[in-house]
């Protein structure tokens, strides 16, 4: 039987092009057509580096990983809530919902529930192409990815043991470059966030009007504004604050700026807070939600008829992903569309690789992801009340791991490096088909 890359690598650069356009307009069509100037922005920004492709293509990578033959699946391992979107850069601190500055896993637009090993594929392949872009030997790149996926199956292992499943990575138990970043976050402040998003007019506080932030009409105020009230009744009842903190001041629209927002619709709203005092105001994000990139190739039809809309697919899954989730989290409904929305929280800092050099760092650094990334698949909130998953993920993982660790380890690796090294190739694929105006609609 042929393995993935071989199968790939039968293709003619040609038709690999092919596939590549084809996972954009299949997955992204209407985005496309709605706001083809945010996407050639987008393509831009994917057009710098490999990695920067790699990131902004998780539909083609599930397109691949969804052929690749894995050893480790089964009936259990191959229903897990996955991250869905789990590169390098997905990493970063947070305040949680008990009020510990934590560093784990971000961005939950992609989750679902699908193979564990997808998610420590994509993360292994990121770490190649890190490795790559950082001049390192072969023989240090297959060390660093094989060094996460150890720290991963290591993680599980303690969670299937019975660990603490309070388990997280703050300032007390991490050093390096995750320190670092916890350091960071800490010494920002809620302030700091409202004065660079708001102003205060007339008495209160209000939205900037600038390039990213446009103030909306009395028609779109009030389709908002009821939206959330139907996103109050979302929010579980013990993380519920008091009446004062969700009592609307403004909204704006918002230009979605990364790589993984072109042309979405994102509202931020206003609210009061837990006082009337200015320096406690809270900003929410509510953003159109789209379906998760691994679902189209999962057959898992009590998944696919599990949720009202992509909004509260991607609250339940980050609730089943994330434990202490934050206490905004929550979903509702916009012009017929499911909208996920969420705290903008003041103390995000995002992993920089851009310092993390030394080989010592770097393999300190991804022991860090790989035990971020067991977390988020074994440990979930307290409320998450998700029914889908009915079973002991730990378990199942470390049930289909026990003695074959260093055979994983191993799988991951090779996928890593021989993925890779198919982004860099497919990376001049995409640049040479979007300068030459082959992608539709851009």
């Amino acid at each position: 039987m042929s393995t993935l890359f071989e199968k790939i690598q039968s293709e003619t650069p040609a038709s690999r092009q092919n596939v590549i356009i084809r996972s954009f307009t299949s997955h992204y069509a209407d985005l496309i057509a709605h706001d083809p100037a945010a996407w050639r922005g987008k393509f831009r920004k994917m057009s710098q580096t490999p990695l920067a492709f790699y990131r902004g293509s998780a539909p083609l990578f599930y397109v691949d990983v969804s052929r690749d033959k894995d050893v480790f699946e089964n009936e259990k391992t191959g229903r897990v809530w996955i991250q869905g979107d789990l590169h390098a850069e997905n990493f970063g601190t947070t305040m949680n919902g008990k009020g510990v500055l934590v560093f784990d896993v971000n961005d939950y637009d992609e989750s679902y529930v699908a193979p564990f090993t997808w998610d420590v594929k994509r993360l292994c392949a990121s770490l190649a192409l890190i490795g790559y872009q950082k001049a390192m030997s072969d023989s240090e790149i297959r060390e660093i990815v094989a060094h996460a996926a150890r720290s991963y199956a290591l993680q599980v292992a303690r969670f299937a043991r019975g660990a603490d499943k309070n388990f997280a990575l703050t300032l007390h138990n991490t050093e390096g470059a995750i320190l670092q970043a916890l350091q960071n976050a800490r010494s920002m402040t809620r302030f700091g966030l409202l004065d660079r998003e708001s102003e205060v007019r007339d008495g209160d506080r209000r939205f900037r009007n600038n390039f990213a932030i446009n103030p909306v009409d009395e028609p779109t105020w009030k389709k908002v504004e009821a939206a959330m009230e139907e996103y109050f009744a979302t929010i579980p009842q013990g993380k519920r604050r008091n009446k004062m903190t969700y009592q609307i001041k403004d909204i704006a629209r918002r230009k979605g700026l990364g790589i993984g927002s072109a042309g979405l619709t994102i509202y931020s709203i206003l609210l009061e807070g837990e006082t009337q005092a200015l320096e406690n105001d809270i900003l929410i994000s509510m953003k159109l939600a789209r379906p998760a990139a691994p679902a189209k190739y999962v057959n898992d039809t009590a998944a696919a008829t599990y949720f009202l809309h992509e909004g509260q697919r991607t609250t339940v899954s980050q609730r089943a992903l994330q434990a202490a989730a934050d206490p905004f989290l929550g979903y509702a409904t916009l012009d017929g569309q499911g909208m996920f929305v969420t705290e903008i929280s003041p103390y995000t800092v995002d992993l920089n690789w851009d310092d993390i050099n030394d080989m010592d760092d770097i393999l300190q650094t991804v022991e860090y992801l790989g035990q971020c990334v067991a977390k988020a698949h074994c440990c979930s909130d307290d409320d998450s009340d998700q029914t889908l998953v009915d079973y002991s993920i730990e378990a199942a993982i470390h049930e289909t791991l026990d003695g074959r660790e260093d055979m994983f380890v191993q799988s991951m690796a090779n996928f890593g490096e021989q993925y890779g090294a198919q982004v860099r190739r497919d990376y001049l694929l995409f640049v040479d088909a979007f300068r030459n105006r082959m992608i539709p609609g851009i």
